[in-house]
C-alpha cells in the first residue's frame, strides 16, 4: 500500500515537473518547439531502438506489444541533463537544462497480457535569439525572438499475446501543453517598442498499433521482428496573438501604451502517420542487438500564422538505429560488475525540419541529428536498477547561415521492480 500512495504521489507532483520543461534549443522556435520520441532511459543508451525488444521486467515506449511478455510490477522516473553548444559561424554559446523525463508505472494481468500508464514529455519550447542590425557602424535596429513552454501527453499501454509468440499491444494518450512566442523590435531613435505576443493552448489525443513477434532458435538464441503504426491525429491550438507598442521603464519593466492588433487563434497542427519497424538477435539475460527504422511524412497545419515568413517548413522524416546490450553474468555472486548490464548504439535521423538561413525563401536545409550513445544498468535488491545513459550528438549545420548545435545528454532513471506487488498478503 506505501508503495502505491508514493507512485500516486510521484505522478501528481509531476505534472508541474514535467509542465515547466525548459529547452535551451533555438530550434525549438519552429511549430510545436523541440520534439521527443518517446523512449525509456535504456532504450535511449542503445540508440533509440526499442521495437522489437521486449523484456520480462522493462518498460518498452515505443512498442506496446512489449507489455505482453512483463512478469513484474515496474515503476519508474527519468531525468535528463542537457548540455548544448550553439554554433552560428564564429559565435559559440553554451546553456544546460535539466528537466523530467518521464514518470511510468506498468504490471503484468495474468500470464499473457501487461498495462502500462504513465505521463511523459511531447515537445519543449524554450528559445531567447537576437538580430541586429547595424548602419555605419551603429546599431540600426534590434529585435529580440524568445519562446517558452511545451506539450506533454499522459498514456495508457496494453499488450497481449495472442498466439505462441505473437503479441499484440496498443497505446492511446492525450497531449496537453501551452506555449508563448514574442517578438520585440526597437529602432534606434524611436521612443517605443513594439512586441508581438503569442500564446497558444494545445490539446489532442493519438493511437498506436504495436506487433512482435518472436521465434527461438538453436543455443537458446532468439530472432525478435516488432513493428508499430501511428494513426495520423492533430492537435489543436487555440489562444491569442497581440501586437502593441510600449516603453521600457527605468527597471527594465514594460510598460504598455497601445494596442496595435489582437486576433483570436483557432486552428490545428496536423501529424501525420507514423510507422517503425525493426529486427533483433539476443540470448535472454545475456545480449541483443537490433536494428530499426522509423518515418513520417510532412506535419502540417490548418489556420495558423506560424511561418508568415516562409522561413521554414516541414518535410519527410525518418531515423535509423542500431544499438543493443550486454549482460556478463546475470546471478554473478563474485563480482558485482559482472551482473551490470552495458548498452550502446548509434541513431542518424532527418527532422523533417527545413530552414531557410539564407532569407530569400529559396534556400531550405535540411536538419538532420547524428548521436552515439552509451550506458550502466546497475542492479539494485531484486530486480530494481538505477539507469544511466550517455549521448553525444550534433544537429544541424552552419551552412547557409544556420546554427548547429553539439550536445551531451546524461540522463538517469530509477526503475524499482517487485514481483508480489498484486499478491494479496495473508497477514497484513
Amino acid at each position: 500500500m506505501i508503495r502505491s500512495i508514493v507512485v500516486i504521489l510521484l505522478l501528481l507532483n509531476s505534472v508541474n515537473f514535467i509542465a515547466q520543461r525548459t529547452s535551451s534549443s533555438p530550434y525549438s522556435y519552429f511549430g510545436i518547439g523541440d520534439q521527443f520520441s518517446p523512449r525509456t532511459v535504456e532504450q535511449n543508451a542503445m540508440g533509440g531502438i526499442g521495437v522489437a525488444f521486449s523484456h520480462y521486467k522493462y518498460l518498452n515506449f515505443t512498442n506496446p506489444a512489449a507489455y505482453a511478455d512483463l512478469r513484474a510490477t515496474s515503476y519508474t522516473i527519468g531525468l535528463l541533463n542537457s548540455d548544448l553548444t550553439v554554433k552560428s559561424g564564429s559565435a559559440e554559446q553554451n546553456s544546460t537544462s535539466t528537466s523530467l523525463s518521464y514518470i511510468a508505472l506498468a504490471f503484468p494481468v495474468g500470464k499473457n497480457a501487461g498495462v502500462s500508464f504513465g505521463m511523459q514529455p511531447v515537445s519543449a519550447v524554450g528559445y531567447s535569439l537576437s538580430n541586429t542590425i547595424l548602419v555605419n557602424g551603429s546599431v540600426s535596429e534590434v529585435t529580440a525572438y524568445s519562446g517558452n513552454g511545451g506539450v506533454n501527453r499522459f498514456y495508457g499501454s496494453f499488450g497481449i499475446k495472442v498466439y505462441k509468440g505473437f503479441t499484440l499491444g496498443v497505446e492511446a494518450d492525450f497531449s496537453f501543453g501551452d506555449i508563448e512566442n514574442s517578438i520585440i523590435n526597437q529602432r534606434a531613435n524611436v521612443s517605443l517598442a513594439t512586441k508581438y505576443n503569442e500564446v497558444l493552448n494545445l490539446r489532442g489525443t493519438s493511437v498506436k498499433f504495436g506487433a512482435q513477434y518472436q521465434k527461438e532458435l538453436e543455443n537458446s538464441l532468439t530472432v525478435t521482428a516488432g513493428a508499430t503504426v501511428k494513426l495520423g491525429n492533430s492537435l489543436n491550438v487555440e489562444g491569442n496573438d497581440y501586437l502593441y507598442s510600449f516603453r521600457f521603464a527605468n527597471s527594465g519593466a514594460e510598460s504598455p501604451k497601445d494596442t496595435l492588433s489582437s486576433t483570436l487563434i483557432d486552428g490545428e497542427f496536423n501529424l501525420p502517420l507514423k510507422s517503425n519497424f525493426g529486427v533483433g538477435l539476443g540470448k535472454l539475460d545475456k545480449w541483443y542487438a537490433g536494428v530499426e527504422y522509423e518515418t513520417q511524412n510532412a506535419i502540417g497545419s490548418n489556420n495558423l500564422l506560424t511561418n508568415t515568413t516562409g522561413a521554414y517548413r516541414y518535410g519527410k522524416s525518418d531515423r535509423i538505429s542500431l544499438g543493443g546490450f550486454y549482460l556478463p553474468k546475470v546471478n554473478s555472486i563474485s563480482s558485482y560488475w559482472e551482473r551490470v548490464t552495458y548498452r550502446a548504439g548509434v541513431r542518424y535521423e532527418n527532422t523533417g525540419l527545413l530552414v531557410d538561413g539564407t532569407g530569400n525563401n529559396s534556400n531550405f536545409t535540411k536538419i538532420n541529428d547524428f548521436g552515439i550513445s552509451f550506458g550502466l544498468g546497475l542492479p539494485l535488491k531484486r530486480l530494481s536498477t538505477v539507469n544511466m545513459g550517455f549521448e553525444f550528438g550534433k544537429r544541424g549545420t552552419t551552412e547557409n547561415n544556420l546554427i548547429q548545435e553539439n550536445y551531451f545528454n546524461f540522463r538517469l532513471s530509477l526503475s524499482l521492480t517487485d514481483t508480489n506487488w498484486f499478491i494479496k498478503r495473508k497477514i497484513d
